[in-house]
C-alpha cells in the first residue's frame, strides 16, 4: 500500500520561522441577497374554502331607471328587481423545496465551531428562497386561467390584470405624472364601482423617470411614507389620496429607456381586493424526513395557495409607459 501525504503548502498562506500562517475566515458571511418582495407582504391573506376556493362577487345592485322608480304615489306599479351576482373560484398551487444535511459534514463543522449557525441559516434561506418563488409569480405567474388551469403555476396579478382589459398605454409624449393621476381620477370617478386604489406598483426604473419628471416640471420633492417593514418610498398626491409608489423588481421592463420604444409597465392596484388564499397555514411549512440511507437529514418546505385578484376588471389598472 502506498501512503500519500499532502504537503503543508497546500494549506498554509506563509511557511518561516517562527510562523505558520492558514487560513481563517470572520464568522459572518456577507449576504445582501434579494429575498422578499413587498407586495406579497401588502396584499390580504385569507383561508382557502376548498379546492378551488370559492367565492361570489357582486357586479351591481338593483337598479331601475327613473321612469321605473317613480310612479305615481296614487296608483303604484312596482317593477321587481334583483341583485347581480358572479360565482368565481380560485384552484390552489403548491410550492416545495428541499434541503439535505450530510451527517458528516455538519459534525465537521461542529468541531471546527466556526460556523455554527450555518445549519439554521441555511433552512431559513431554503424557506427565504422559496418565498422568493412565491413572490415573483404573485405577479408572473404563467397560468392564463382561474377557473381552467393551464400549469402548476399561479395565475398571476399581472396576467389577471391584463384579462381585465383594464389597460392604458402613454405614448413616448405623454407625462407619466399627470397621465396617472387622471386615470387614478377616472377610477375613482366610477358610478358603478366604488374603487379607492391603495398603491402603485413599478420597476425602480419607471419611479425613477416619474422622480425626475417631478423635480423638472415641479420643482418639488416627493414626501415618503412606510410601506413594509421599515421599508419607506415615495408618494403620489391623487384623488384617491396619497397613493405609495412602490419599487416592485419582479415587474419587468423591455427595452431600453430613453429609445422611444422601451415599455415599462406600472399597476394601480387596489389591495383590499387581492387575495392570497392559503391552505393551513399562510405561512411555509417545514416537514424533516427520516435519514436517508447515506445519513443525511432531509427538511422539505413545503406552501400552499393561490392569488386571486378580484375586480380585475374595475378595480385596477394596468399602465404601459413608452420612453
Amino acid at each position: 500500500m502506498n501512503a500519500q501525504f499532502i504537503d503543508l503548502h497546500a494549506a498554509a498562506d506563509f511557511l518561516g520561522p517562527g510562523a505558520v500562517e492558514v487560513n481563517r475566515y470572520q464568522s459572518e458571511i456577507t449576504d445582501i441577497v434579494r429575498r422578499r418582495g413587498i407586495f406579497g407582504q401588502r396584499i390580504r391573506q385569507a383561508p382557502a374554502t376548498g379546492h378551488p376556493s370559492r367565492f361570489f362577487e357582486q357586479t351591481a345592485i338593483p337598479a331601475l331607471t327613473a321612469a321605473q322608480a317613480f310612479v305615481d304615489p296614487r296608483t303604484i306599479s312596482a317593477n321587481t328587481v334583483s341583485p347581480t351576482r358572479v360565482e368565481r373560484s380560485v384552484p390552489l398551487k403548491a410550492l416545495v423545496s428541499q434541503i439535505n444535511y450530510n451527517l458528516f459534514d455538519i459534525e465537521v463543522g461542529s468541531q471546527q465551531s466556526q460556523f455554527a449557525f450555518l445549519q439554521a441559516k441555511d433552512l431559513a434561506d431554503s424557506v427565504e428562497g422559496l418565498m422568493r418563488t412565491h413572490d415573483v409569480a404573485l405577479w408572473n405567474g404563467n397560468d392564463t386561467s382561474l377557473s381552467n388551469p393551464t400549469t402548476t403555476q399561479y395565475f398571476g396579478a399581472i396576467g389577471q390584470i391584463s384579462a381585465g382589459s383594464n389597460s392604458t398605454t402613454l405614448a413616448t409624449t405623454d407625462p407619466i405624472v399627470d397621465s396617472l393621476k387622471s386615470i387614478i381620477a377616472k377610477m375613482v370617478a366610477s358610478s358603478s364601482y366604488e374603487v379607492r386604489p391603495t398603491a402603485i406598483y413599478a420597476n425602480p426604473v419607471l419611479l425613477d423617470l416619474i422622480d425626475r419628471e417631478i423635480k423638472t416640471q415641479y420643482n418639488t420633492v416627493l414626501s415618503t411614507t412606510e410601506v413594509a417593514g421599515g421599508v419607506r418610498v415615495k408618494t403620489l398626491s391623487t384623488q384617491a389620496g396619497d397613493l405609495p409608489l412602490i419599487p416592485e423588481w419582479s415587474i419587468s421592463y423591455t427595452g431600453t429607456p430613453g429609445s422611444g420604444t422601451a415599455i415599462l409597465p406600472c399597476y394601480i392596484v387596489t389591495e383590499d381586493l387581492i387575495e392570497y388564499h392559503w391552505l393551513t397555514d399562510a405561512n411555509p411549512r417545514v416537514f424533516q424526513l427520516g435519514m436517508s440511507g447515506s445519513l443525511a437529514s432531509q427538511m422539505v418546505v413545503v406552501k400552499f395557495g393561490a392569488i386571486v385578484v378580484k375586480g380585475a376588471s374595475y378595480a385596477h389598472t394596468e399602465v404601459k409607459v413608452t420612453r
